[in-house]
């Protein structure tokens, strides 16, 4: 398994774990990071299911331009190299990943983080978890794609509200909005995401990877597009050994066991 610098990388049952690993940080995220990630995102084996986490108290505190200790060039023009090169490539990617993402929210999800963070099909969010879009106060914009994902999870006023603002969305709180999954107690979180990731890994793998690029057919593209994406999808799943294996065990009145295939 390939070694990082500034992620780790575990498979175990099934589940892989990708951990953002600079806790001195908050987990702020270089370019080297995104990079890593895409690298990790390609390598994860007989995986069923990916965990995103932060090592330490943070998920990730935003943007590190500097994190390899050279200073961020070009102001405005250094900032469109990275995202484009880097980090745009590194959302599209999880987005598009053939397995159900769940993430681990604590501390801040800031910035790109936050993005990162929303990119899961289920993010939990322990109580001292927060999100946060505070480009306004230093003067820039919302990146990574938030002004995509934010107004579809959240709707215009809110996403409009937490980027014009910049003020924390605490767990709890994006909960209630629907931006998150869950808000669990900050200790029991860990075992939440293990046991819903434990939950997934044991699922029908392909019509899981189906559904999630059905969903974003349908925030993308319009009815037409979505029903054509459905059939399509069904005919991919309906062929697998998963749905034969659901459908007996239906008739048979037991629970399926399902191998991802």
């Amino acid at each position: 398994m390939a070694e990082y610098e500034t992620i780790t990388l575990a498979i175990e049952n099934q589940i892989a774990t990708i951990t953002l690993n600079r806790p001195e940080r908050l987990n702020a995220c270089p370019p080297q990071m995104a990079d890593e990630i895409i690298h990790a995102l390609s390598n994860l084996g007989d995986a069923r299911v990916l965990v995103l986490r932060g090592e330490g108290r943070a998920f990730c505190s935003g943007a590190d331009l500097a994190g390899r200790g050279e200073r961020a060039v070009g102001g405005g023009e250094g900032a469109y190299l990275s995202l484009t090169q880097h980090y745009n490539p590194m959302i599209v990617k999880l987005l598009r990943l053939d397995m159900p993402i769940v993430t681990a929210v604590q501390g801040p999800a800031a910035g790109v983080g936050c993005s990162l963070a929303l990119t899961g099909d289920f993010v939990i969010a322990g109580k001292s978890g927060y999100f946060l879009q505070a480009f306004v106060n230093i003067g820039l914009v919302p990146d990574g794609g938030s002004t995509w994902m934010l107004p579809h999870l959240i709707g215009k006023a809110r996403a409009t509200q937490m980027m014009m603002l910049g003020e924390k969305v605490m767990g709890e709180q994006a909960a209630d909005w629907g931006l998150v999954y869950k808000c669990v107690e900050d200790e029991a979180l860990a075992g939440e995401v293990a046991a819903l990731a434990a939950r997934l890994a044991s699922g029908p793998t392909l019509a899981y990877a189906t559904m999630r690029k059905t969903i974003l057919t349908a925030l993308e593209h319009g009815l037409a597009d979505t029903l054509q994406a459905e059939a399509e999808g069904q005919r991919i799943a309906g062929n697998s050994a998963d749905a034969v294996e659901g459908g007996m065990a239906f008739l048979q009145k037991r629970k399926a066991e399902f191998k991802g295939r």
